[in-house]
């Protein structure tokens, strides 16, 4: 808020103006990831429909879609969102179930994570994604002076979804559920609790691991993948080689080779190591470069907002796009084991990059009633 005075001396108070840079950034984001999307499937998109432009014009197509989702989420009330919470919970948790029923789920790649509506591929777990911000969110007002209550309720809740997403299996959305889960629980009321049942989380995250023989196997890649060069670490080794390739400057858009069959998931999973290759660590440094300062932005807003549920939406959305970014990244780099989480507004995929619109459109809406409220 401004405060001025005119040439009379009346007080002139300014009502400030909705961030840019909340949906800007983004909108480079999504746009680069169009680019990386159209050279890394250039190849196959020629071979298939005699045009390189195939997949790039489909994700330009959902990058529409998704800023519509945004322009009208941006003009639902947040209230409207505390009341729709459990609904949404349920909503999603049935999604999920339906992608475990044959010959409604779609697999890919083994993983019965996607629903075949009206032609179009949904995955279920973004949607879960988004509705346990809200959930959580509503939680913590509710048991304002309760944590106790807070935590097991989001416990019955975790109870109730993950298990469905391990069935899948989805493994990476499982973890980020949880990390959003505590996350939202610390920020309100610590970390007492939330690291108790993380000592108990990680034993079972490794009994997942040990007894699960291809989530072993990427264990096994992530700590040597030269042991298996041409299985098991053949995508971890094609994506060092990539950032190689890449060095400081690039080797130039669209020019270059790993793609050509060599890196697997270009245009999903390994993007970010595609983007090294072609724009080098230039063009990587410059992605963290603008999430950073997303993050920035979305931190005023956050201190700006005194509501309480508004404020647990404005962080927990914010995990919802730090995290995943900072779990694709480390496992691209190799300083994680890879868990399968596309790169936030890079990476090829509609209701992914729908549902990150949507996102967007929830914090441009935080500020608009935090700026009428002034």
């Amino acid at each position: 808020m401004r405060v001025s005075a005119d040439l009379d001396g009346r007080i002139l108070i300014r009502q400030p103006k909705i961030d840019p840079l909340i949906w800007l950034i983004p909108l480079i984001l999504s746009c680069v990831g169009i680019l990386m999307v159209t050279s890394t499937t250039s190849p196959a998109s020629f071979e298939q429909s005699g045009t390189p432009f195939t997949m790039g014009i489909k994700q330009l197509k959902w990058l529409g879609l998704g800023l519509g989702v945004m322009l009208f989420t941006c003009t639902v009330p947040i209230k409207m969102w505390y009341r729709a919470a459990g609904m949404m919970c349920i909503v999603s948790v049935v999604m999920v179930v339906m992608t475990l029923i044959p010959g409604v789920g779609t697999a890919v790649g083994g993983a019965k994570r996607w629903l075949r509506l009206a032609g179009v591929s949904i995955q279920p777990s973004e949607i879960m994604t988004i509705s346990t911000v809200f959930v959580v969110a509503r939680f913590a007002v509710s048991n304002e002076l309760n944590p106790g209550r807070c935590f097991v309720e989001i416990i019955l809740m975790i109870a109730l979804s993950c298990p469905l997403l391990m069935l899948q299996p989805d493994l990476g959305s499982t973890i980020l559920m949880l990390l959003i889960s505590m996350g939202m629980y610390v920020e309100r009321f610590g970390w007492k609790l939330p690291i108790i049942s993380g000592v108990f989380g990680v034993f079972l995250l490794s009994i997942f691991i040990m007894f699960e023989p291809y989530r072993w196997r990427r264990l096994m890649a992530f700590l040597n993948p030269w042991l298996d060069p041409l299985d098991s670490g053949f995508q971890t080794i094609q994506g060092l080689i990539a950032f190689s390739n890449g060095s400081a400057w690039g080797s130039g858009l669209g020019h270059g080779f790993q793609k050509l069959n060599y890196l697997p998931a270009a245009y999903t999973d390994y993007i970010y190591a595609a983007l090294g290759e072609e724009l080098g660590l230039l063009g990587t440094l410059g992605v963290i470069a603008l999430c950073l300062l997303w993050v920035i932005r979305c931190r005023i807003l956050y201190n700006h907002v005194q509501e309480g549920f508004a404020t647990s939406i404005v962080w927990g959305i914010t995990l919802t796009i730090v995290l995943p970014l900072f779990i694709n990244i480390a496992g691209v780099t190799r300083m994680m084991p890879l868990t399968g989480m596309p790169l936030p507004f890079l990476s090829y995929g509609g209701s992914a990059l729908i549902m990150m619109w949507m996102r967007i459109g929830v914090l441009l809406r935080v500020h608009k009633e935090y700026r009428e409220a002034l």
